[in-house]
C-alpha cells in the first residue's frame, strides 16, 4: 500500500510544483481509453477525459460505472506530461482533463493563450506536521526547532499549517506567498529551519517537528492518516488553492455531461474510494 501511495504523491507533487516549463512527451500508448470511436460527449454521450495516471486516471476508472448510470460512457486517456492534456481540451479533441490544480491552469492559460476553466474541484494532497523529538504540539517548548521546506509554495503551505495549529501567527495577507519574514507572532520563540524539501525528513531526530509534503512524508515511512499530528483540511487556503480540478474549455463548464462527471466524482462512492485507497495521501475535496 505504501508503495502505491508513494507513487500517487510523486505524481501529485509534480503537478503541484510545476507552474511553468512542463515537459512535452507523447501520450501514453497504453492508455486507459475505453476504445470508443465516438466524438464529443454530445455525440453518442461519450465523455473524453485526458488524465495523469495516478491518482487521477485511477479515480476516473472507479467512476466509470457510476457515470454509466447517468447515461454517459467515460473514455479515459492517460498522458505522461502536463502540456498535452490542456492542448487537447483547448482543441476540442477531449471534453475535459483531470491532472492539475488552479494555479497551474491559470499559469498555462496566461502563457499559452488557452481558455481553460475549472469545472469542479475533486481532491487535494495534504501537507502534514509530523513528530520529531516532540510527539504533540502541546509539548512544544521555548526555542524548539521546526523544519520546513524552503521553496516558495511549499514553505508558505507549511507556515499556514503551523498557523492553523496555533504555533505561529502570520502577517495579514501573507497567504500563499508567506515566508519566515511574515511571521508576526511566535510566542514560543520557535526556530523555523528552512531546508530543501527532500532534506526535511532527514532531520526528524534533531528537531521538534517536521512539516512535509506528501511524497517526502511517505518516503520517510509516514502515513498521512496515521502519523500526521495535523494536516491541511478541506477548508484551508492551501487546499482550496491546490485542489485538483476537472478542467474544460471555457463555455463548456455547464455542459450536462461535464456536470454529470463532476457530480459522480464528488459522490459519496468516490469519496469512499479515495479514502480507502490512498491512506490520507489523497483527500476528497469538500467545497
Amino acid at each position: 500500500m505504501k508503495k502505491k501511495v508513494l507513487t500517487v504523491l510523486l505524481a501529485g507533487v509534480l503537478a503541484a510544483a510545476a507552474l511553468t516549463g512542463c515537459g512535452g512527451s507523447d501520450k501514453d500508448s497504453d492508455s486507459g481509453s475505453s476504445g470508443s470511436d465516438s466524438g464529443s460527449s454530445s455525440e453518442g454521450k461519450v465523455v473524453k477525459v485526458a488524465a495523469s495516471a495516478t491518482p487521477h486516471a485511477e479515480i476516473l476508472e472507479e467512476a466509470k460505472g457510476l457515470l454509466e448510470k447517468e447515461g454517459y460512457q467515460l473514455d479515459v486517456t492517460v498522458f505522461n506530461d502536463y502540456v498535452q492534456p490542456n492542448e487537447v481540451v483547448e482543441s476540442g479533441d477531449f471534453d475535459a482533463n483531470y491532472f492539475q490544480h488552479i494555479p497551474y491552469l491559470e499559469s498555462f492559460n496566461e502563457e499559452k493563450g488557452t481558455h481553460l476553466v475549472n469545472a469542479g474541484g475533486i481532491h487535494y494532497e495534504p501537507f502534514g506536521i509530523y513528530p520529531g523529538t516532540r510527539k504533540s504540539l502541546d509539548e512544544l517548548e521555548e526555542g524548539d526547532t521546526i523544519a520546513v521546506p524552503n521553496d516558495t509554495t511549499n514553505e508558505a503551505r507549511a507556515l499556514l499549517l503551523l498557523e492553523a495549529n496555533g504555533v505561529i501567527k502570520l502577517k495579514d495577507g501573507a497567504g500563499l506567498n508567506a515566508t519566515v519574514n511574515d511571521i508576526a507572532e511566535n510566542t514560543k520563540n520557535v526556530k523555523i529551519q528552512e531546508l530543501e524539501a527532500a532534506q526535511v525528513s532527514r532531520v526528524v531526530e534533531e528537531v521538534a517537528f517536521v512539516v512535509l509534503n506528501g511524497n517526502y512524508a511517505l518516503e520517510a515511512g509516514y502515513s498521512v492518516k496515521s502519523d500526521a499530528i495535523a494536516y491541511e483540511t478541506s477548508d484551508s487556503e492551501a487546499a482550496k488553492t491546490y485542489v485538483n480540478v476537472i478542467a474544460v474549455k471555457e463555455g463548456n463548464e455547464e455542459n450536462e455531461a461535464i456536470q454529470a462527471l463532476v457530480k459522480v466524482l464528488k459522490s459519496d462512492d468516490i469519496k469512499k474510494f479515495i479514502d480507502g485507497e490512498y491512506d490520507g495521501a489523497v483527500i476528497a475535496f469538500e467545497e
